[in-house]
């Protein structure tokens, strides 16, 4: 075996010895507590109805693009479908990207300069990370959701200033202070860009989102909203200004240079768009995580705070187990329940923070919520 093979082995027998291994799953369960399908679109009869009737609509329909959407790979129906997103989020401009991940790549390291700063909360996602590694620009991070951390970091600053957030953060289900987050960085006169990827379908109006349902669509530099989570679909787009639009279109080499997204995905977005807009799906997941936060407090069940009412308002809630093995313990033994949850392990999420990390859906019903808490409270009397 040579060098580079044997540094391969290694790597990957070290994950194996600390039980921190990755592994492809086939695994479909009865019971879903796992999925990001929070408005059970990606499953939904009626969406799949909408996006045939939308596809037979569409002239010179291709099972591909053919390109780039700066060649062969961009349609006027891939236009109207920007410009619906956006009035629906009360947005000027935006633009797709083939997946969130390439949203935040693309937009990071194409807007931050060398003399420029970037200030990140501790917990962002992977994606945003990686958009600020790629730039040139000076990079700092701040203790999570601490405004005293995030403004001594900004006094730090220079040029121009970017403020990286989630809105609701993908590990723990927890909020974004984003009205204390938006005037703090108007002070100093950063630009805050917010990922929206877990509160669109959950929060607001029809789920236009956290930053809509503050009021500080009008305030923030620009969002980041994916598709693939609560719209059950795939892809992603940034809202901004038409100028941050046609900056992307010019310089996010994610977007120039991948081909563009086949009509089929955009049309799955398009009708998912008219179906958040005319039915408002809030109540009904609200009265999921309602549920699932009145009976996980009445079983006393700790959690990431380490107290008992420890859910959230979002869709994602989390039990902590400190160890990767007592986190796949659990989530094999709610596994053969019939119960589709997910240990979540380090390096995902820091080590000594393992946990599950459940997500309520609008098809959840009260019996299955039940079953899922009365089986973790089994396990907890079992640690």
């Amino acid at each position: 075996m040579n060098k580079t093979g044997q540094f391969i082995q290694d790597r990957l027998q070290a994950r194996a010895d600390n039980g921190s291994l990755r592994k492809l799953s086939r695994l479909h369960l009865p019971v879903d507590f796992c999925s990001n399908d929070y408005l059970g679109f990606s499953r939904s009869v009626i969406l799949k109805d909408r996006i045939e009737t939308l596809l037979l609509q569409i002239p010179d329909l291709r099972s591909g693009s053919g390109g780039s959407r700066l060649l062969s790979g961009n349609h006027a129906f891939t236009e109207e479908t920007e410009s619906l997103i956006a009035q629906f989020h009360q947005a000027e401009s935006g633009l797709i990207f083939n997946s969130g991940y390439d949203a935040n790549i693309g937009l990071i390291s194409s807007l931050a300069q060398r003399t420029d700063t970037i200030i990140s909360d501790e917990l962002i996602h992977a994606s945003l990370i990686d958009g600020a590694r790629l730039s040139h620009a000076s990079r700092y991070t701040f203790k999570h959701n601490d405004l005293d951390a995030l403004e001594a970091k900004l006094k730090l600053a220079t040029g121009n200033i970017y403020v990286l957030v989630e809105s609701v953060y993908s590990m723990d289900g927890d909020l974004a202070p984003l009205t204390e987050i938006n005037a703090c960085c108007k002070r100093y006169g950063a630009n805050l860009i917010v990922d929206e990827a877990h509160a669109l379908g959950i929060f607001g109006s029809h789920g236009t989102g956290r930053v809509q349902e503050l009021g500080l669509e009008k305030e923030v530099f620009a969002r980041v909203v994916t598709f693939g989570k609560a719209l059950g679909c795939h892809g992603a787009i940034v809202l901004g200004s038409p100028s941050l639009r046609q900056y992307l279109i010019n310089f996010a080499r994610s977007f120039i240079y991948t081909t563009a997204a086949p009509l089929h995905a955009i049309a799955s977005v398009h009708a998912a768009y008219q179906l958040l807009a005319e039915r408002d799906y809030t109540p009904i997941i609200t009265e999921r995580i309602e549920e699932y936060s009145s009976r996980i407090e009445m079983a006393g069940i700790p959690g990431k705070s380490g107290k008992s009412n420890i859910s959230g308002k979002s869709s994602i809630q989390t039990i902590l187990y400190h160890s990767s093995e007592k986190a796949k313990f659990a989530a094999e033994s709610l596994q053969q329940q019939g119960l589709d949850v997910r240990a979540i392990l380090s390096p995902t999420v820091p080590k000594g923070s393992e946990r599950l990390r459940i997500c309520l859906h609008t098809y959840n019903n009260n019996e299955e919520i039940q079953t899922l808490i009365s089986q973790l409270v089994l396990l907890k009397q079992h640690e």
